[in-house]
């Protein structure tokens, strides 16, 4: 009865905490398409505007000032506010609208931002303390961005950032250590995705030209698109080598950049083969690689029970067996198999 009463309060609190900025939200729409809104826009506008933007965030802070909420998800609110303002208030009236987004908006995106790898900072900071753990900026910003972010945003959020961090901040070359093992070396796959750059490159320049003859705007937007996705794949490209596979003391960590990642315990493996063969891929063998076909493998290993494989934006896969490449495979077999029996001797004992 009492965990009933309890999840009853909890249920009530969560439709005040989230359902009175709602309905604050819905009133604001309905009072732009009333008839005092259509004979004073202007006064009505800027009011609308500011409770959208300021007033409402603010009350959903006071809501969730005492609770277990990520206080950043005020920034939601503000967010949800412009987006709000830009469909309902006309064009002739978003002067406040278009002053909060030239001045207020990039300052919130930025203190978001500086917060966010400020909280990873001391993420890492709490790894290096372990002597046994080496810092994975990726890790450690996922990490972060779940604890101020709803999860679905975190992961968008930690993806992008990610992104910028390993194209254009990630440039010191990484040690890898004896427990560490890279996977791009002899794969290709640097080449490949320099060349799909190469391709994105070409074919932006081309659409331009072409999409200039009839339309400007259109043009831009496409070239921009696809600026945007060479950006991506830059980062992706550059990840790859700055995130090796990792044997800790009981975990294989496998990894492919920031593009997909798994977490096996070593107890759970049960065979490790160096094999190129063809494999038939579906829901119970995957590859760790999103690229598929376009790149080979030489390990699989098979386990005991099913895992989960994490893709590009939080997209999760289960699977039982998981096909991979490593460039140095025989020691990479070797120091696993080494991890299992020194694994299964210390259970014995």
């Amino acid at each position: 009865m009492s965990k009933t009463k309890t999840n009853a309060r909890i249920n009530t609190s969560s439709l005040v905490t989230f359902g009175l900025p709602l309905t604050l939200i819905a009133v604001m729409v309905l009072i732009t398409r009333s008839k005092v809104f259509e004979a004073h826009p202007d006064a009505l506008s800027v009011g609308v505007t500011i409770d959208l933007l300021f007033t409402i965030p603010f009350v959903y802070f006071l809501l969730i000032k005492k609770k277990n909420i990520p206080k950043t998800t005020v920034v939601s609110f503000f967010v949800l506010g412009v987006l709000i303002s830009s469909f309902i208030i006309p064009q002739e009236q978003q002067f406040t609208l278009n002053w909060a987004k030239t001045w207020i908006f990039p300052i919130v995106e930025l203190s978001v931002a500086s917060y966010v790898f400020y909280k990873v900072r001391k993420t890492i900071l709490r790894y290096k303390a372990n002597a046994q753990l080496k810092p994975d900026f990726f890790t450690a910003l996922k990490e972060t961005c779940i604890e101020i972010l709803p999860r679905k945003a975190a992961t968008l959020v930690a993806m992008e950032l990610a992104v910028f961090y390993y194209g254009f901040i990630a440039w010191k070359k990484r040690t890898i250590e004896k427990n560490e093992f890279t996977y791009h070396k002899n794969s290709g796959t640097i080449a490949l995705l320099l060349a799909l750059i190469l391709i994105i490159g070409v074919e932006t320049y081309t659409i331009h030209i072409l999409l200039l003859k009839w339309n400007v705007i259109a043009a831009w937007i496409a070239s921009g698109l696809s600026i945007y996705s060479g950006i991506q794949i830059f980062g992706f490209l550059k990840s790859i080598a700055k995130r090796p596979i990792v044997i800790d003391d009981n975990i294989l960590h496998l990894r492919y950049g920031i593009l997909s990642e798994t977490s096996i315990e070593i107890n759970s493996i049960e065979t490790i083969e160096i094999t190129s063969k063809d494999i038939e891929f579906d829901t119970k063998t995957r590859k760790l690689s999103p690229l598929g076909e376009l790149e080979g493998h030489n390990m699989v290993i098979t386990l005991k029970n099913e895992q989960t494989l994490t893709g590009l934006y939080g997209i999760e896969k289960t699977y039982k067996r998981i096909a991979f490449f490593i460039d140095t495979k025989e020691e990479f077999k070797t120091t696993l198999e080494d991890k299992i029996k020194n694994s299964t001797l210390l259970n014995v004992s």
